[in-house]
C-alpha cells in the first residue's frame, strides 16, 4: 500500500545522508516498523504494571539475607 507523508526537507537530507536517496523508503518501512514495535513494547509494560502489587517476596525485607541464605542452602556450594 502506498502511502503520502510530509518531512521537512532536512530530515530528508539526513535520510539520504545515511540510506542513501534510492534507499529512502526501505530505510522510513524499517524506522516505522521498529517504531511500532516500540509503541507495542511499552503498551505491554504498561498494562502489565502493578500486576503484581499486593504481593510479598521472600527478599523484600532484607535481599543481601535472603541471598546468602540461598547460597548457604544450596548443597553445590563449595566452602
Amino acid at each position: 500500500m502506498r502511502m503520502h507523508i510530509e518531512l521537512d526537507d532536512d530530515l530528508i537530507e539526513k535520510v539520504d545522508d545515511i540510506a542513501g536517496h534510492r534507499g529512502r523508503s526501505a530505510f522510513v518501512r524499517a524506522a516505522i516498523v521498529r517504531a511500532v514495535d516500540q509503541e507495542l513494547r511499552w503498551s505491554s509494560l504498561e498494562s502489565a504494571a502493578g500486576a503484581l502489587s499486593g504481593t510479598e517476596h521472600a527478599w523484600d525485607g532484607d535481599t543481601a539475607a535472603w541471598v546468602r541464605e540461598q547460597r548457604r542452602a544450596d548443597e553445590r556450594r563449595a566452602g
